[in-house]
């Protein structure tokens, strides 16, 4: 019968590596859906992005809602992916009047911060937890469970994205603001631009954790808070004399 499945019910075949699939089947649904603009839901990715901010856990509560109606933990609408776009090409739109760079300039800073920064560092990322997921977080009990109990790609790009917005507000943003203050050759300085950054990397990492542990079948994830000790040790060693914004904004703007 075609209701019934074709592979292990413990592991559908879009979540797992090593799995055949359609190179169709392999683009994650919210990048094929990037054109429809008028099913697009701006309402609730302007709930999301805000909440991410204010409360990240109630986002994840809506993720056992959407597994109910849609079967699957990933968002399927892009429209948070729109605004986030949208945010990076404003941002850099910014930055290149503070830089004084030129119209082209800008549009090349746009398309590295959305398609490096946001877009490849993200697949990267997605695919790293992907993979460490499903290998090393899994609930035993889930390799025989009938349900649905592997971590999608498009879930893990997700979390990733949800994690993003909070680095974005600290590293593009806030310090856009406070630029004047962490390029001054003083201590105060430097403890203010590289806390700032502590706080962005910080609130990515807390985010992945986030993501992650909101799955039920998933266990031991504070494992993912671990990244959390080099980076705390990183930024004490920095507060010796290594202003991380510098070496940053020299390989952005080399200056």
């Amino acid at each position: 019968m075609a209701i019934l499945p074709m592979t292990s019910p413990a592991y559908p075949s879009h979540n797992l590596p090593g799995t055949s699939m359609s190179v169709s089947s392999r683009v994650p649904v919210i990048f094929r859906r990037l054109h429809r603009f008028q099913q697009m839901d701006f309402e609730l990715a302007f709930w999301q992005l805000s909440y991410l901010c204010l409360a990240p856990k109630r986002v994840y509560r809506n993720v056992y809602y959407h597994k109910q109606t849609k079967n699957t933990w990933a968002r399927d609408d892009p429209a948070i992916l729109i605004l986030l776009f949208a945010c990076l090409f404003v941002s850099a739109v910014a930055w290149s009047v503070v830089y004084r760079s030129s119209p082209p300039e800008a549009i090349k800073l746009a398309l590295v911060m959305i398609i490096r920064d946001y877009l490849f560092v993200g697949a990267i990322v997605a695919t790293i937890i992907w993979l460490f997921s499903n290998r090393v977080l899994l609930s035993p009990s889930s390799h025989t469970a009938t349900a649905d109990s592997g971590v999608e790609w498009a879930y893990a790009f997700d979390v990733h994205t949800n994690a993003f917005f909070p680095l974005y507000l600290t590293l593009y943003l806030a310090q856009l603001f406070l630029l004047p203050v962490v390029l001054k050759d003083n201590w105060v300085c430097l403890w203010v631009g590289n806390t700032l950054y502590l706080a962005g990397f910080g609130q990515y990492i807390y985010g992945i954790y986030l993501g992650l542990n909101a799955l039920p079948f998933l266990i031991r994830t504070e494992i993912l808070l671990a990244p959390l000790l080099p980076l705390f040790t990183s930024y004490i060693v920095s507060l010796l004399g290594f202003n991380v914004a510098k070496h940053v904004l020299h390989a952005y703007f080399g200056s």
